[in-house]
């Protein structure tokens, strides 16, 4: 096979690609200097603009690095994040325009983190309800519907971000707003764009409109300009178009084979006036079929809305889709294009840019269009060569041609063509269909095709007999839930905020001793420390702030080392939440890799929340599922973790969960998997929810939890003054650098050791309430965290610290005295310190009076 010469796409030429049309028909493109590295200009075939402003830096007409487009969506996002502010931003919904702008509304989406994402289209699909629909008055396809699998998606009174492209003239928005306010109003939104190239006229009339809706109107753009367009501009251009038209047509009947290969269009058919048509026969490119093992039930993009959960199982499905591409891909490819198609431009964007991630190719992504565009072989025009192919997707407004621009040329080793299932059609495999145009300009084309999805019948879902675990609430997050970043951690439980649980210290111990109550079902009154106690928690981050930035390393990477390659975390809560968001940090730091992250609950003697595994198994692989914890004790929840699990297992039918927990500090020798067996000062252990999020611990109480309930919890949004969550997540992130050589040799170390439990902590644990009469182990609380735990909700009867103990026993010591606690020193103990609980408490006794021992 003959290729054309290599060119150099407009988005790496030296020469402005807008300047042939400059010169041409008087065009200027004004405004942002970063103007020109984002827009080139191109003709078009349309009675209503002559025009086309084209972005390099969209993946749509111009192959593009896959991470400067998702890039450039996602700064938008955070962007627009900042703007409304945390509480705002949890409940936005963003919408973006099809059929550019696909992609890029879901990368916005991105950035803001939480938000569910929606996005116009053109294709009808059957039995989804139209939610809405709009008209784009300069568009070659102009009315847009929106078809949401959930109705209620677009019924919220957040704010909803409008994502396109170009912000031209503002009509689009307008008639979206005006269509949608009037179904369903809300006080705000916000318009995304690439640019902002509205005329001086136009720029008022956002403004104007929002007053007239009663709703602010925000603007949130990458750069901004203008186009000026002299008199006669449409005319001049249409009549350009014409005449370069013909002089292409003339060249493909000059080129048109003769003979029984005449039924074959010519191979250069629509690439483009000046592009070398090659002679002789023509061998066209291998094609191999990738089978990228989609997740079942996972959308292909936003046509019926994209949830956060959507886009984390996505997140670990990525890595093992592009491996499946990149072992398909010849040797020596070096340069690479992820072809997407249309409307479907998120998925193939995603997959080349953990195509780009992983591979040494240099990776480019575009899609296909269905917007014709004047190609010109140009080095100052945009669109330098144009693929003409008919539609494969049986479009309901008819067959028609589609197009694929910079692609013949460009010098790629392999296209890879990423379609939906409904565009798999013989269409599509037909000598003059796209993937017989791609093999005419490169030596192995591959195909990926992504399963169309297509909502259930509502019916389907009323008709079940329980809740299924899709049916599950999405997890909480900040900061509408915890004081926590949206993607640091997601909270798969439920908001008791408004319900009193709180009780005094004394009762809540008379009644769990009793039996009367669990210690689950009410919350102690939440402590608040002394300026003193503060600075001492202060003064013990300052001071292990590296010791723990090690641990994390250590565990991170022994994590990473055994465990699936892209691990879920999940944290026991809430004293595991920390410990998960300091391991995904280390992950992105070290390793680039950005793990999804949960807190789900687990109460002694009751098991972890089986509604959480459920929605955990329905959303990722068990097998991937790496639970987290602070420390360890005796061993007491690894136990009760790993019967949890069998319980589950058994009951469900779901295999894969791994009970191991992994662990910052496993004093107990409770586990395999660890940052360090020390048992010394977590400073997270110091406080209560002001240093994990403001979350309180976990609630499961009959009135409050049900059979379909996640077990509860509280958000104490009024303790935000005196939150050191943050501070304390940023003191240990702020010395990952300078440990992460240490922690890398000693996870290497412990991976070649045996790391076998022993299980001393739990014998020490019974000779312990052995010796002091206490006859119950569940009263013996070990380690420094434990200590402190016992200190701060329960009604503590002596503390037991190991002689010689120094600073990290400083705020125990401060919580004793302020309690009336006696710390007794002992010689050989295993832990650093014991703090063991009030045996047989009653509300007439102290927390140092002995002699309920012999009660």
């Amino acid at each position: 096979m003959r290729r054309p010469a290599r060119h150099n796409t407009p988005a790496g030429a030296d020469t402005w690609s807008g300047t042939w049309v400059a010169e041409r028909l008087g065009v200027e493109l004004t405004g942002d200097e970063r103007l020109p590295g984002l827009l080139g200009l191109a003709l078009r075939r349309n009675p209503k603009r002559a025009h086309l402003l084209v972005s390099n830096v969209l993946g749509k007409h111009v192959p593009q690095a896959p991470s400067v487009v998702h890039g450039h969506g996602v700064e938008l996002g955070r962007r627009v994040r900042r703007l409304l502010g945390e509480d705002a931003a949890g409940r936005a919904v963003v919408l973006g325009y099809a059929e550019t702008a696909t992609g890029l509304g879901h990368s916005v989406a991105d950035g803001l983190g939480t938000a569910p994402y929606l996005h116009s289209t053109r294709r009808p699909v059957a039995g989804v309800a139209t939610a809405g629909g709009f008209e784009e008055s300069h568009s070659h396809a102009t009315s847009h519907l929106l078809l949401p699998e959930d109705p209620a998606l677009l019924a919220g009174d957040g704010p909803l971000v409008l994502v396109d492209d170009e912000f031209s003239t503002g009509n689009t928005v307008l008639n979206t707003v005006r269509a949608l306010h009037a179904r369903y109003p809300r006080g705000r939104y916000v318009v995304v764009a690439l640019v902002d190239m509205r005329s001086a006229a136009d720029a008022g009339r956002l403004e104007e409109f929002g007053r007239e809706i009663g709703a602010r109107i925000d603007l949130v753009t990458v750069a901004s300009g203008t186009v000026r367009l002299p008199d006669g501009v449409l005319e001049k251009g249409q009549a350009l178009v014409a005449r370069h038209e013909a002089a292409a047509e003339g060249g493909r009947a000059a080129a048109a084979p003769s003979g029984p290969s005449a039924r074959f269009p010519a191979p250069l058919r629509g690439a483009g006036d000046g592009a070398q048509a090659p002679t002789g026969p023509q061998s066209a490119g291998d094609l191999t079929r990738v089978d990228l093992r989609w997740p079942a039930g996972l959308p292909d993009g936003g046509r019926h809305g994209f949830t956060p959960a959507h886009r984390t199982a996505l997140e670990n499905a990525l890595p093992a889709m592009a491996a499946r591409i990149s072992a398909a891909l010849p040797e020596q490819a070096h340069r690479v294009l992820v072809l997407g198609f249309e409307e479907l431009m998120y998925a193939p964007l995603r997959l080349a840019t953990e195509l780009e991630r992983t591979t040494g190719a240099e990776v480019r992504y575009s899609t296909t269009t269905r917007s014709p565009v004047l190609a010109v072989d140009d080095p100052g025009y945009a669109i330098r060569t144009r693929l003409v192919f008919p539609a494969h997707d049986d479009p309901a407004d008819g067959p028609g041609e589609r197009y694929a621009y910079n692609v013949a040329g460009a010098g790629f080793d392999a296209v890879v063509a990423v379609v939906d299932s409904a565009a798999d059609t013989p269409a599509l495999h037909a000598p003059d269909g796209l993937l017989a145009r791609l093999a005419e300009h490169t030596p192995r084309v591959l195909l990926a095709v992504v399963p169309s999805y297509v909502p259930a019948a509502p019916a389907a879902v009323q008709d079940a007999p329980e809740r299924p675990a899709t049916m599950l609430p999405e997890p909480l997050r900040g900061p509408a839930f915890s004081s926590y970043a949206p993607e640091e951690v997601g909270w798969l439980l439920q908001d008791l905020s408004d319900v009193t649980l709180e009780a005094p210290t004394e009762e809540r111990e008379e009644a769990i001793q009793s039996g009367g109550a669990h210690y689950a079902e009410s919350l102690p009154v939440e402590y608040q420390p002394s300026e003193r106690y503060q600075q001492l928690f202060h003064d013990a981050l300052e001071a292990s702030a590296a010791r723990l930035a090690h641990a994390v390393g250590v565990v991170t990477e022994t994590v990473l080392a055994e465990r699936p390659p892209r691990p879920v975390l999940v944290s026991l809560a809430r004293a595991g939440t920390p410990v998960g968001i300091l391991m995904r940090r280390w992950a992105l730091h070290r390793h680039g890799l950005d793990l999804p992250h949960y807190a789900v609950s687990i109460v002694r003697g009751r098991g972890i929340d089986a509604n959480a595994l459920r929605w955990l198994a329905a959303h990722h692989d068990p097998r991937d599922v790496v639970f987290v914890d602070g420390w360890t004790g005796k061993g007491a929840i690894t136990r009760e973790l790993a019967q949890a699990v069998e319980e589950f297992e058994k009951a469900e039918g779901v295999t894969g969960f791994d009970p191991e927990i992994a662990v910052l500090a496993d004093p107990g020798s409770c586990v395999r998997t660890y940052g360090t067996r020390e048992d010394y000062l977590i400073p997270s252990a110091c406080l209560n929810s002001t240093v994990s999020g403001l979350i309180s611990r976990t609630v499961l109480r009959a009135d409050l939890v049900g059979p379909d309930d996640y077990h509860g919890a509280k958000y104490y949004r009024e303790l935000a003054g005196a939150d050191l969550s943050v501070a304390f997540l940023d003191a240990v992130t702020a010395r990952f650098e300078e440990v992460t050589e240490a922690a890398r040799a000693e996870a290497k170390e412990l991976l070649a050791a045996d790391r076998t439990p022993t299980w001393e902590g739990w014998a020490a644990v019974e000779r312990i309430s052995e010796e002091y009469g206490i006859h119950d182990v569940n009263l013996v609380k070990p380690g420094v965290g434990e200590t402190t735990r016992v200190l701060l909700r329960r009604v503590p009867w002596k503390v037991l610290a190991r002689a010689g103990a120094g600073s990290d026993l400083d705020h125990v010591r401060l919580l004793a005295e302020q309690r009336g606690v006696p710390v007794e020193e002992v010689a050989d103990l295993p832990y650093t310190c014991v703090g063991l609980i009030h045996p047989r408490f009653t509300r007439g006794a102290t927390g140092a009076d002995g002699t309920a021992v012999s009660r």
